[in-house]
């Protein structure tokens, strides 16, 4: 249980429920409801919007509508358990920021979390400040690695869609689908060089990190499945074209047909 006495107080205008106004949202994903809705509080207090839950599996369905900036994740949660869904979001290349929570205090528990990929990992009782610390790391760290929202970029209409870089979504009027970290970044990158070939080891920069060890292929892999979901006909794409020799490049609606397409 964190130090309640030193940082958490309770809060009459702020709840789980009525999240601020601004600044960025966090998923708390704990089981225990007390403790839940006091680190709820307390970092409302700080400014966040704070969304919680009680489950991974409830995690895992939310994030498929809602991204958060950061999600908060305890490990001991009945069914799934948090290293368990870590795992799930790392394997499709989701990068969202990940802080553990856990009464395990085993170094070897803690190794495995941050080898599935968690950002960090706070063992119980913590101190609500430190928590605080960790998050603020943990975002500071988020806007250099692929899949941040881009503010630079407008709202882009592609066929049913209009892609919107803030909320990382394909929106149509019947449907929003959150995109992937991969998903998400690749077109972003293209949409931000519209009309110009994007190299695959350019779109590979901007999908993965550094220490990430891919191939090119991966990109041709990414691009087939949002062709897929994007063109009226995949077959003869539209929208994200293929320039010989060069890469791939975004052709806006309106604009007329190219003759780098391959």
């Amino acid at each position: 249980m964190p130090s309640t006495s030193e940082t958490i107080q309770p809060n009459t205008h702020l709840s789980a429920s009525s999240p601020a106004e601004r600044g960025p949202l966090l998923f708390v994903v704990e089981d225990d409801p007390a403790l839940r809705e006091m680190l709820a509080a307390y970092l409302q207090q700080q400014g966040y919007r704070v969304t919680t839950m009680a489950s991974a599996e409830d995690f895992l369905r939310r994030i498929e509508r809602s991204r958060p900036d950061l999600v908060v994740l305890d490990v001991g949660l009945p069914g799934q358990d948090g290293l368990q869904a870590c795992a799930r979001l790392r394997a499709t290349g989701d990068r969202l920021p990940v802080v553990l929570l856990t009464a395990r205090s085993e170094a070897v528990d803690r190794i495995v979390g941050l080898e599935i990929g968690a950002d960090d990992y706070l063992g119980k009782p913590f101190s609500a400040r430190e928590l605080l610390a960790r998050i603020k790391a943990v975002l500071r760290r988020a806007p250099t690695a692929p899949g941040v929202p881009r503010g630079d970029l407008a709202p882009t209409r592609m066929g049913r869609y209009t892609f919107m870089p803030a909320s990382r979504c394909l929106q149509s009027l019947d449907e929003v689908r959150v995109l992937s970290t991969l998903e998400y970044a690749l077109l972003a990158e293209l949409v931000a060089s519209a009309g110009q070939p994007v190299s695959r080891e350019r779109l590979l920069s901007a999908t993965h990190g550094e220490a990430d060890a891919v191939l090119p292929r991966t990109i041709d892999v990414a691009v087939m499945r949002l062709r897929k979901l994007l063109e009226p006909d995949p077959a003869e794409p539209r929208y994200i074209q293929t320039v010989r020799g060069r890469g791939y490049m975004f052709v806006p609606a309106g604009s007329g047909p190219t003759e780098l397409k391959a």
